[in-house]
């Protein structure tokens, strides 16, 4: 059996299923310690996310509030795309395998979906894309919210929006599929700097702004944010900002700060 095996567990993410375990519940639990937030997110729902993608200590609480308020659609399959950092190649990539591995057990791919959209929209597979952290780091949290659910995996490098856009919005067509979108934002400013910057990503963001997303935004998965807000536009999605944070927070470094956000479109 083909298996898109693990990367980066134990670097970015926790190897240990008990330790996954115990950082969602850690993340949770701050969560409930702010009812007001909890009771907005809890009212939430949509089939399409963005997310951050670094090391779970400093990302992790930020991605952890789009998977909860993603459970909420009941998804059976999520379709996962990640910008490429390890390997440059022209084009999207798609793991044509059949199970993805985490710590708390496999995650079965759908490759009905895989075979679809290889052949709808010549999407080849280079099985050296596909130790890409961009999109793993999200599995964990997928198999422990929805544990039966399926799961697609696209890595893109040198690609057009207008490339990954379609293969959204049939993804958004298709029944019970929620779709996710990796990215993190301004990368190794000042604290002050990051936050004019990435305020530049957020309201592209919650505009539905392809312009705005150009006057500034930093983001290393850009191209897969503004396919999406192609997307989200043409199908009537209200985008929704569910939090925003950077590594400052959890390193306390305020010289060399990162940025990330989590966003619903409903």
């Amino acid at each position: 059996m083909s298996r898109r095996t693990m990367s980066v567990a134990g670097s970015f993410y926790p190897a240990n299923p008990d330790e996954i375990y115990e950082m969602i519940h850690h993340f949770n639990k701050i969560l409930e310690e702010h009812p007001e937030a909890l009771k907005r997110f809890n009212s939430l729902s949509g089939n399409a996310v963005i997310v951050p993608h670094a090391g779970w200590i400093y990302s992790g609480f930020t991605a952890n509030i789009a998977f909860r308020v993603l459970t909420h659609t009941h998804p059976k399959t999520i379709v996962v795309f990640g910008p490429s950092h390890r390997v440059g190649f022209e084009g999207v990539s798609i793991a044509d395998m059949e199970t993805y591995q985490t710590p708390l057990g496999d995650l079965e791919i759908n490759r009905s979906l895989v075979h679809e959209l290889m052949h709808l929209f010549k999407i080849p597979s280079f099985p050296e894309a596909h130790h890409e952290h961009s999109t793993e780091v999200q599995m964990p949290f997928i198999k422990h919210y929805c544990p039966d659910v399926k799961v697609v995996e696209l890595v893109y490098a040198y690609a057009k929006p207008s490339l990954i856009e379609p293969i959204i919005d049939y993804c958004l067509a298709q029944n019970d599929t929620s779709v996710v979108i990796s990215t993190d934002l301004s990368h190794y400013y000042s604290l002050d700097q990051a936050n004019s910057l990435d305020a530049i990503c957020l309201e592209a963001i919650e505009h539905e702004s392809t312009s705005e997303l150009h006057q500034g935004c930093e983001a290393c998965g850009m191209i897969g944010v503004e396919a999406m807000l192609n997307s989200a536009k043409k199908k009537g999605l209200k985008s929704v900002i569910l939090d925003y944070r950077t590594s400052a927070d959890a390193s306390g470094d305020t010289e060399r700060v990162v940025g990330y956000a989590s966003a619903l479109f409903q």
